[in-house]
């Protein structure tokens, strides 16, 4: 069921500003604001939002990194809202090449249409170069030994069969580029995908083959050869420009009596009029004279090349380019049916797994910080699977800057040493752990990525322990005999109230993983006693910043600058409101013990939900300690729950260890 994110949402919006606003769009794990004044945002209120695992600025767009799966809910909670211009599309290249291109230079708009064109088909050239992989291994004369056979014992028939698999992507991958830049910029896809089919059609000759003397080009009129464009991905990319902009040229002026006809007519007929007869030869040779460029750089000595590529891929995805790399990745196995550059590449994953794992470690052993520890054992759990944005973002460069020279340094060592060993992927698409499918394909180069990229992670590691472990999130030196220290306050600056009365739950026993994991802040869960109507109390004195329209959540903001959530049962937004009652409206100053609403607990159960009442302290990072009341216990309402200790903990004596 669909969790209500619109508190998150407000919250992110109030500190951005609304009104600063001029879109919003979001990719897989982070929200991208257009804002008209960058520096009118607090970077660190936002950081201490629980589910902001950090921000930062790039590509003419102000980044909000959430996460993986949470920022599709915490962005449609945005649009939801419907207080700045979400631009919510149908598909992901109307979220990724859309986002108010009139703030963007050339060059981000040229990344965010590689982006829009490239991401859609990823899939079938990772899925490609798995079944390619699987071909190898079922095929090799060792693994067949095993099984007392040999290569020429299986059928044509098969071999044929299973080509069908392995090759059919890359025969027709024009078609699909030209299917999919038609699809980008609002052309007729189908009509994208005919003209990327006659690019490559079998009548035409292969102008890979052509340029090698093993094939002629069909002279036309006797004097102008025309070839196909089989393996160009800039042909394929120009030729879906021109047709996209040439159909939408023609439907804005052709009669609508004619338009249905005429249009995909003419689209498709001076499209590939404008390829063969000039243009698609032009661009092949560009594309070709690139890749021999690129193919340069990977292969200088000494592995010069691959260290520049594996240290500047982290900077690249850091300031947001790194979409670029696609196209060449795309053209390199077109062309040459292998990928050496994202194996260079994928030395910054495993850095980055080297690094969030040294942190990882060093803030479980010796941190303050529950909040700490939980951000970054979820960022190495995220770059296992190739999801990278929280490491860098929530590590890298959050607290300083030598964890990102780790990871710039030895992805940059991991990368020499491939490139100077000639490994290469067989597809792409795939990073860190799943990286490893790219390379069954040959032992050799399955062999040497496993040992350079594990010898990454290790170095990274050692690393990041000897001189990159971030001393903000660390204990002091001297807090080591404090451990058995007897607070002055005993964690009573300040306390949280019951809203309800009942049976009081340890927060990572609730039903609700965002909840459970502390994501959103420390806190504690009551189980209502009244099996009816439950009344629901101000659980501090403040101003209530958010009262959700449903009645089922409310924020608090203290006196003191306290923010607390309270939020009445798990998944209860889609009751739509009806078993809530509000007293009270958003702005309100209010004091402890106020009455907010109520809930009807049997309507709730009755739904099939939980109305468990979760209690937060959202921005539990501005306090030393947040100590709750004994789980399992019995508490009235308005009584202890939540007991809180501010950062400057004063010791008033030790006892012995």
């Amino acid at each position: 069921m669909a969790k209500n994110y619109e508190e998150e949402a407000k919250a992110i919006l109030k500190l951005v500003g609304e009104n600063n606003v001029d879109s919003v769009t979001h990719c897989q794990t982070r929200l991208r604001f257009v804002v008209k004044d960058r520096k009118a945002i607090d970077d660190k209120a936002l950081e201490k939002l629980p589910e902001v695992k950090g921000v930062f600025y790039g590509s003419g767009q102000y980044q909000v990194i959430i996460g993986t799966g949470l920022v599709n809910d915490v962005y449609a909670a945005i649009a939801k809202l419907g207080t700045v211009n979400a631009i919510y599309g149908k598909d992901d290249a109307d979220t990724a090449g859309k986002t108010s291109n009139e703030h963007k230079t050339v060059v981000q708009r040229l990344m965010a249409m590689l982006s829009g064109i490239f991401i859609p088909i990823i899939p079938v050239i990772a899925a490609t170069g798995l079944f390619l992989g699987l071909k190898s291994a079922a095929t090799n004369a060792q693994v067949l030994k095993l099984f007392g056979a040999v290569p020429s014992d299986i059928p044509a028939s098969l071999t044929s069969v299973i080509s069908v698999l392995t090759d059919t992507v890359f025969a027709f991958l024009p078609a699909l580029i030209v299917w999919s830049t038609f699809r980008y910029f609002k052309g007729t896809p189908i009509i994208g995908i005919v003209i990327g089919l006659m690019l490559v059609s079998p009548i035409l000759p292969n102008a890979y083959s052509v340029a090698d003397g093993s094939a002629k080009a069909i002279m036309l009129f006797g004097w102008l050869p025309v070839v196909g464009s089989q393996g160009s991905v800039l042909t394929a990319l120009v030729a879906g420009f021109i047709g996209a902009k040439l159909e939408l040229f023609f439907r804005r002026h052709m009669p609508n009596v004619l338009e249905q006809i005429l249009t995909p007519f003419l689209t498709m007929l001076v499209t590939f009029a404008i390829m063969i007869m000039g243009v698609g030869p032009i661009v092949h040779a560009i594309e070709s004279g690139m890749l021999v460029g690129v193919e340069a750089v990977i292969h200088l000595p000494f592995g010069i090349g691959g260290f520049l590529i594996g240290a500047a891929y982290p900077l690249m995805v850091l300031i947001g380019i790194h979409q670029t790399m696609i196209a060449i990745e795309t053209s390199l196995l077109a062309s040459t049916g292998l990928n050496p550059l994202i194996t260079l590449e994928a030395m910054y994953g495993f850095a980055n797994l080297g690094v969030a794992l040294g942190v990882a470690l060093a803030i479980f052993l010796r941190a303050r910080s529950n909040k700490a520890k939980a951000t970054s054992m979820g960022a190495f759990t995220s770059q296992l699977f190739v999801v990278s944005e929280p490491t860098l973002f929530g590590v890298l460069i959050r607290y300083n800057f030598r964890p990102l020279i780790v990871t710039v340094l030895t992805s940059g060592i991991g990368a020499a040493i491939l490139s100077m060993l000639n490994v290469a992927a067989n597809s792409y698409g795939l990073a860190v752990v799943p990286s490893y499918l790219m390379y069954i394909y040959n032992g050799h180069a399955l062999l040497w990525y496993t040992i350079v990229s594990l010898g990454t992670v290790v170095a990274a590691f050692v690393a990041t322990n000897a001189f990159a472990i971030p001393k903000e999130v660390l204990t002091p030196d001297g807090d080591v005999e404090t451990a058995n220290a007897v607070i002055s306050s005993t964690v009573s600056d300040n306390k949280v109230y019951a809203p309800v009365g009942g049976e009081t739950v340890a927060l990572d026993q609730v039903s609700d993983p965002v909840f459970a994991s502390g994501m959103m802040g420390e806190g504690m869960a009551i189980k209502p006693a009244e099996p009816g109507i439950n009344k629901v109390y101000a659980p501090q004195a403040g101003t209530l910043s958010v009262v959700a329209d449903t009645g089922h959540a409310y924020g608090l903001t203290t006196d003191d600058g306290m923010e607390i959530l309270v939020h009445l049962g798990i998944d209860t937004v889609n009751l739509k409101g009806a078993p809530f009652t509000v007293a009270v409206k958003a702005g309100q100053h209010v004091n402890q013990g106020d009455l907010l609403g109520t809930f009807d607990q049997a309507a709730i159960k009755k739904a099939g939900l939980d109305a468990t009442t979760i209690v937060l302290i959202t921005n539990s990072k501005s306090y030393a300690r947040i100590e709750p009341v004994a789980a399992d216990t019995t508490v009235q309402a308005g009584a202890d729950l939540l007991a809180v200790q501010r950062e400057d903990v004063k010791v008033e004596s030790v006892e012995p260890a």
